[in-house]
């Protein structure tokens, strides 16, 4: 094994390393946005991102979006309280 081979190798573990991280980052991100900014269905937003991001990344912007989205409270809440 040549020192070029153990170069390539100490690359390709950096890069999935990264790719993995990037992964979990992205996968958390929505929910930790959501309870951040103390969102009423946090949990659920927490869900979608990891599911979205899972099954093809494609409705994960959806999930983005909807941690930054602020649910108007009802009328029967507001009545309640």
């Amino acid at each position: 094994m040549s020192g070029f081979d153990i170069f390539a190798w100490i690359v390709l573990i950096i890069l999935m390393a990264c790719a993995v991280a990037v992964f979990c980052i992205a996968g958390w991100l929505p929910g930790h946005i959501a309870k951040t900014r103390g969102h009423r269905q946090a949990e659920a937003v927490t869900v979608a991102g990891w599911v979205t991001l899972i099954c093809g990344f494609a409705l994960w912007p959806v999930a983005l979006i909807w941690a930054y989205v602020d649910v108007p409270v009802s009328s029967k809440r507001e009545q309640q309280s």
